[in-house]
């Protein structure tokens, strides 16, 4: 960049630099959302909790198909980033 686009741009410096700081919360916020690893230790958890006999097998069953379908939607966005 040279010194003339420099100048011409400062006034709008600080938007850039909100913008980028916008940007790093959105990334880790996807990269955080898009992580397989919560959902695998909420499954395991779960089945714990059905061995325990601290949750039925219809609830069981309920929550582990909503967790498979998260882990679905996972490899999907993460097949789409290849």
């Amino acid at each position: 960049m040279g010194l003339l686009t420099s100048l011409l741009t400062l006034p709008v410096a600080p938007v850039r630099g909100v913008v980028w700081v916008a940007q790093q919360v959105a990334d880790k916020a996807e990269e955080e959302y898009y992580d397989p690893a919560p959902v695998w230790r909420e499954l395991a958890d779960l089945e714990r909790r059905l061995v325990n006999g601290e949750i039925d097998q219809e609830s069981f069953d309920r929550r582990e198909d909503e967790l498979v379908d998260r882990l679905d939607e996972i490899a999907a966005f993460r097949q789409q980033l290849r």
